[in-house]
């Protein structure tokens, strides 16, 4: 029993569970903004009607999502004080930084941008209201960046020293926390699998209507759009991952061994990855595996002889630093983790590109190929939510690599059984939001996009009529 009301275990339960249905919102947030952008963009230089439609159609999914992921956002902050307060008073000063600029600046943008685009149809010029939804769109990029880079400092903890008459990091170089090397390569790769999401979500939209024959001439441009993001994005997404890969190798090399579960030091061909591996439930002995040699050593060094240390070796490194203790990660969760990331995102690509391939030239796929574009939609999501599981469970111990355990940042005063209360109510409540998120996007997706407006008579321009979202 003291073991299910444990506060530390309770409050990782809780914070993962809760930052993992957040993090359902912030991909289609970025990418919805991206994407209403640039039909809005198509329809101002074209004025063709089809470019509106998409335009105000992904407008209201975004504003949908937007709200949900605002709701579900505070309550993230308040867990740093909940069931975290001793990380906060150790890391606040440096911590806080970066989170206070995504408020009061990139939010800010986002927000009052947003309130702008909605209610300033027919009220700006046309290209002044364009650039209203630009400015959310990149205010939404930015407002990522600011996250991703708090978070790179619990990965490599830079820019800050420890004051140790009050026992707590304090900054001391903004610059050098916002130029972390793990963020300048986190934040791309981010960005990109935002866009993966986005382009899912599109192409199933598009396929629902099409295979109804709905919408044609308006959901045709937009699934070639769809299809055309995702590969690219997959493949934008595929090579920032490799550089943050080599990121983590030199911040956190304990990661990329507990990735492959390589418990000795490899080099060369011996330093392989494993595409497929049986072993015991704690992943220290391999049954059997299907392996390419040289490949986790490119990965790695981005060169065939490279050194990959393995995890005892890196254990005994730890130990001497830090002191006694295990510093190993779960390693089957890191190990599948890592390979679900990449099985879903490639799966994400190659559904993508056979179906430009079967639409090639105005063709008409079959019933079954539709039916595929519209079930593939969570790929991409489940790829960047067990991409994350990787990147914070890999990190374990460490709450802050290097500084902080994780077991030394949970709140002292805070018992089990009022975690175990918050946490349940906010899966309850989180249970509800999601269904009411769902029934609204789908609605909205069903719906499809409005009636084409008359031309006008005088100019022949597309009139846009004020919708209420």
């Amino acid at each position: 029993m003291n073991d299910l009301l444990d506060p530390l275990l309770l409050s990782r339960w809780q914070f993962g569970l809760t930052t993992i249905y957040h993090f359902l919102f912030v991909p289609l947030t970025i990418g919805l903004a991206l994407t209403a952008a640039i039909f809005q963009t198509a329809w101002v230089r074209t004025n063709k009607a089809q470019y509106l439609q998409l335009t105000k159609f992904f407008g209201k999914i975004f504003l949908i999502n937007f709200a949900m992921g605002v709701v579900t956002g505070i309550v993230q902050e308040f867990q740093f004080g909940m069931n975290w307060s001793d990380y906060s008073r150790f890391v606040g000063d440096v911590f806080g930084a970066p989170l206070a600029l995504e408020g009061l600046l990139a939010f800010f943008l986002e927000a009052t941008f947003i309130g702008l685009w909605i209610f300033g149809w027919d009220r700006l010029p046309k290209k002044l209201h364009l650039a209203t939804i630009w400015i959310t769109a990149l205010a939404s990029i930015l407002s990522a960046y600011f996250i991703i880079a708090a978070n790179a400092f619990m990965q490599n903890p830079v820019g800050y020293q420890i004051n140790q008459a009050k026992g707590r990091a304090e900054l001391t170089d903004i610059w050098a926390l916002l130029t972390n090397k793990v963020a300048l390569a986190a934040f791309p790769h981010t960005i990109f699998a935002c866009f993966m999401v986005t382009a899912a979500l599109i192409i199933s939209a598009a396929a629902w209507h099409l295979t109804r024959k709905q919408h044609v001439d308006t959901m045709r441009p937009a699934l070639k759009f769809g299809l055309w993001m995702m590969v690219i994005a997959g493949i934008l997404t595929i090579f920032t991952g490799d550089q943050l890969g080599l990121a983590m190798v030199q911040t956190q090399p304990m990661k990329m061994a507990a990735a492959e579960a390589l418990y000795n030091t490899a080099t060369g061909a011996n330093a392989s990855f494993s595409l497929f591996t049986l072993g015991t439930p704690d992943g220290v002995s391999e049954l059997f595996s299907i392996r390419i040699p040289y490949l986790l050593s490119f990965l790695s060094t981005h060169t065939l002889n490279g050194t990959v240390e393995g995890i005892n070796d890196l254990q005994a490194q730890y130990t001497q630093t830090y002191g006694p203790g295990d510093y190993t990660p779960i390693i089957w969760v890191t190990y599948w983790a890592f390979r679900y990331m990449i099985l879903f995102g490639v799966l994400s690509i190659v559904t993508a590109v056979a179906g430009l391939w079967f639409t090639r030239k105005g063709r008409e796929p079959k019933r079954w190929m539709w039916k595929v574009a519209i079930w593939a939609v969570p790929l991409p999501l489940a790829a960047m939510i067990v991409g994350w599981v990787f990147t914070e469970m890999g990190r374990q111990p460490w709450l802050v690599f290097g500084l902080l355990k994780t077991s030394d940042g949970v709140s002292p005063n805070t018992t089990g059984l009022e975690v175990l209360i918050s946490l349940i109510a906010f899966t309850l409540i989180y249970g509800i939001l999601a269904v009411v998120e769902f029934r609204l996007i789908k609605k909205a997706v069903h719906q499809g996009p409005e009636e084409p407006p008359e031309p006008d008579e005088v100019t022949g321009e597309i009139a846009h009529e004020a919708t209420v979202y």
